[in-house]
């Protein structure tokens, strides 16, 4: 008598049923293609329906690697934080210069560079810390207002992030590019140049995010808000780089739990 599985699944090939399940040998080669599906036939039905895995916790405890931070941001301090229409209106130009460049991406991207204009390598992070930030930042050897230095002297103030030099990144190099200088970021001070080019990397950076571009600008953000607490005056000028990034971060990103809520 057929299984109730036998008359519910259709059948595919005709098997001739000629041998029992005595008179076939499951370990040995069959020798025709009927025995041979009758064999696989036969293995089927001695499969349960239902196969429960015995699962030891304490195993699997001791193997979990991931760390994931669900971390807020510091609040704002009184009077530090921007008004929900000034979010808005920076999401909405935000927008706007992301649009911008997807239109344009071709057009700048086969623009030719100037002969000094050495992109590093995919992996030398070190070689884009130097490009993006300049040796008088990279090195620590100036304040990172760097007004004073020549303007032109690009090894030393560093490469601003033209249209021409990011519409020529691809995804990879810009969260790579993004999560370097981030990192960076972690351990100094913010200054206007690591601010253009983390507004640069994000308006080239594509959604929806991958994983691990979620975690790298909640980072930033996180680190944002960090530094603002640390604010002294309303007036300090960084104030309203760092709302900036936390606002696109938040409110264009959709990470919404790190959102400045106004006060």
């Amino acid at each position: 008598m057929k299984s109730d599985a036998e008359e519910l699944m259709p059948r595919l090939l005709p098997v001739e049923c000629r041998a029992s399940a005595e008179e076939l040998d499951l370990k040995g080669p069959p020798r025709n293609p009927q025995e041979y599906l009758r064999q696989v036939q036969l293995e089927a039905s001695l499969c349960p329906e239902v196969v429960v895995a015995q699962i030891d916790p304490k195993k699997l405890k001791k193997k979990q690697t991931v760390n994931a931070s669900v971390a807020g941001c510091h609040a704002a301090p009184m009077g530090f934080c921007p008004s929900l229409g000034w979010q808005r209106q920076q999401v909405g130009h935000f927008s706007d210069v992301r649009q911008s460049i997807t239109r344009n991406r071709n057009h700048w991207s086969s623009q030719s560079l100037d002969d000094n204009v050495l992109m590093p390598k995919l992996t030398d992070e070190e070689g884009w810390k130097r490009f993006c930030l300049g040796e008088v930042v990279y090195l620590g050897t100036s304040s990172c207002d760097t007004g004073a230095e020549p303007a032109l002297d690009y090894s030393k103030v560093g490469f601003p992030p033209f249209l021409s030099i990011v519409s020529r990144l691809n995804q990879s190099t810009v969260l790579m590019v993004l999560e370097t200088l981030i990192s960076w970021f972690e351990e100094r001070e913010f200054g206007p140049q690591l601010g253009r080019w983390l507004y640069g990397l994000l308006s080239c950076l594509e959604k929806p995010l991958l994983p691990e571009a979620h975690s790298c600008i909640r980072q930033l953000a996180r680190r944002c808000a960090q530094l603002r607490s640390t604010l002294e005056s309303q007036d300090d000028e960084k104030l309203p780089a760092l709302n900036l990034l936390i606002c696109l971060v938040a409110r264009y990103f959709e990470q919404n739990d790190l959102a400045d809520q106004p006060q």
